[in-house]
Formats: C-alpha cells, sequence, structure tokens
C-alpha cells in the first residue's frame, strides 16, 4: 500500500510541476516584442530592456548564490539559450516551483504517519526547486547528441566548400545556411559574431566554450592554430574530417558492444518469466492435477 501511494504521489507531482514549468517559462514580454518589431520598428526592444523583471525573477535572482546563477547560465548555454527560457524566468520558476514543493512535501509529512510517506514528503521538497535543472540538463544533453552527430557530415561540407574555392568563413555560412540542427545554429551564431566586431580567435573560442563535445574543442583548437600559424586550412579539415569520421564509427561500435548487455536486465526480469510461465504453466498444472488426483 505505501509503494501504490508513494507512486501516486510522483504521478501526481511531476506533471503538475512540468505544467507549471512551461507556464511559468512562457516568454510573452519577448513574443510580443519580437512581433513589435517585424511590424513598426526597433523602438519596442528598447522598452522590453528598459521593463522591470517580475517579482518572482527578482526575488529569485537575489536569494541564489552568483556560483549557482553561473551553473545555470551554463545549463542555458548548453540548451542553445532558448527563447521561451531565459535567465530570470528559470530563476522565477525555480523559487515558485520550490515554494510549492516545499508546501506539498510539508503536507506530505505531515499527513503520513509512515516512514514511506515521510520520505516521498521529503522527495517531493527537494524535486519542485530542481526540476528546471533537470528539464535544461536534458535539453542540453539532447542538443549535444545532436551537435556530436551532425559534426562529421559538416565539416565533409565546409571541406568540399574550401576546395572548391570559397574562404574558411563561407564555408561556415554555406553550411550554417544549408544546415537545420544546431550545430549549423552555432555556426552562424559564430559569424555573427564576427560580423558584431569580436576577432575571430574570440569568435572561435566562444563556440567551443558554449558546448561540450571534444571533438568540436579540438576541431576549434586546431583553426585556432591554424590561423595563427598560417596553415592550410584545407589540410586542416581534410585531416578534422576523417578524425571524426573515424570517431563516429567508434561510438558506433561502442554502443553496439553494449548492446548485449543492456538488453541482459531486460530479458532476465521481462522476458524469461513471461516464457517459463507460457511453456511451464500447463506442465506445472498438470503435474499437481495427477498428484493431488483431481
Amino acid at each position: 500500500m505505501n509503494l501504490i501511494v508513494l507512486l501516486s504521489v510522483l504521478l501526481v507531482c511531476v506533471p503538475v510541476a512540468a505544467l507549471a514549468w512551461s507556464v511559468l517559462t512562457v516568454d510573452k514580454q519577448g513574443r510580443v516584442a519580437v512581433n513589435d518589431l517585424l511590424s513598426r520598428g526597433g523602438t519596442p526592444v528598447a522598452t522590453a530592456a528598459a521593463a522591470a523583471p517580475g517579482l518572482l525573477e527578482a526575488v529569485g535572482r537575489r536569494l541564489t548564490p552568483p556560483a549557482y546563477v553561473a551553473f545555470l547560465d551554463r545549463l542555458l548555454s548548453l540548451a542553445g539559450r532558448p527563447a521561451s527560457m531565459p535567465l530570470g524566468k528559470v530563476l522565477g520558476s525555480k523559487l515558485a516551483l520550490g515554494v510549492a514543493g516545499v508546501a506539498m512535501g510539508g503536507y506530505l509529512a505531515a499527513i503520513g504517519s509512515s516512514p514511506v510517506m515521510k520520505l516521498a514528503g521529503i522527495f517531493v521538497l527537494f524535486l519542485g526547486y530542481f526540476i528546471p535543472d533537470l528539464l535544461l540538463y536534458s535539453k542540453g544533453q539532447e542538443r549535444q547528441k545532436a551537435m556530436q552527430l551532425e559534426l562529421a557530415n559538416t565539416l565533409d561540407q565546409m571541406l568540399i566548400s574550401v576546395e572548391a574555392g570559397l574562404g574558411f568563413e563561407g564555408a561556415m555560412a554555406r553550411a550554417g545556411e544549408n544546415g537545420k540542427g544546431p550545430l549549423a545554429e552555432e555556426l552562424v551564431r559564430t559569424l555573427q559574431d564576427m560580423q558584431v566586431g569580436r576577432s575571430r580567435r574570440e569568435s572561435y573560442i566562444a563556440l567551443a566554450e558554449r558546448t561540450n563535445i571534444p571533438e568540436l574543442r579540438s576541431f576549434v583548437q586546431a583553426v585556432v592554430q591554424a590561423d595563427t600559424y598560417g596553415i592550410a586550412i584545407s589540410r586542416v579539415l581534410r585531416v578534422q574530417a576523417k578524425v571524426m569520421r573515424v570517431k563516429r564509427r567508434q561510438r558506433a561500435e561502442e554502443k553496439a558492444m553494449k548492446l548485449p548487455v543492456m538488453i541482459l536486465f531486460p530479458l532476465l526480469f521481462f522476458i524469461f518469466p513471461v516464457l517459463f510461465i507460457a511453456i511451464l504453466g500447463p506442465a506445472v498444472i498438470n503435474t499437481i492435477a495427477t498428484f493431488t488426483g483431481q
């Protein structure tokens, strides 16, 4: 009975917290500002920028330690800084969900007489505050995996463009225009950083800092060194594209080797018992009927 109560609490609290998170992180002001900018001009941007933050955002920013704010900003950077989840909205929603988790957890701990209910109350208490962190981490991991899968093909495309006569920035622009994933967005952002006045070295390093992919970091480091020492960029791209293809094949082989181990536990706990019941069940029933004389 205690397990059923715990599962029911989790099934109720997690969807409610996710719904509250999605409602609190809707960037309505940003959406209105963008629509006004597209229709009339640049005045609404200044108005939106000058608008004071909400009460939850201000209180959440004041109560959150600076190191934890930097950690959340890093999670947002890895997640691509979605327009619906700015840092202020994340801090405000964490405060609101934390208060809701404290209330729900205190209520469960107060009405529960068993240790399981008190443990569920403590779990819900912490769950409400850290739900935004888990969502941002999950979104960031998905985005980094997508970038890692696109890296080899993007480098091949850039190599073809460079060997056809384009410069490195032109090849990046072509890959960013033709691509549709997060890696193409990062390439376009790197080119935009150069256009607003940042040096090429700073723009490349910023690209590496916005990701946690070792292959992309090594590629950026190779490009920076080639730009510093005057090495032909086509040679660098050729070597890096070959390395990325080899690493992609190695990752696929590694996943294939892990597959039997991953299948082992579902096979033992879910598939084999059903097979044993279906195969040996009638024989056991007949044996019992024979020995009991029925």
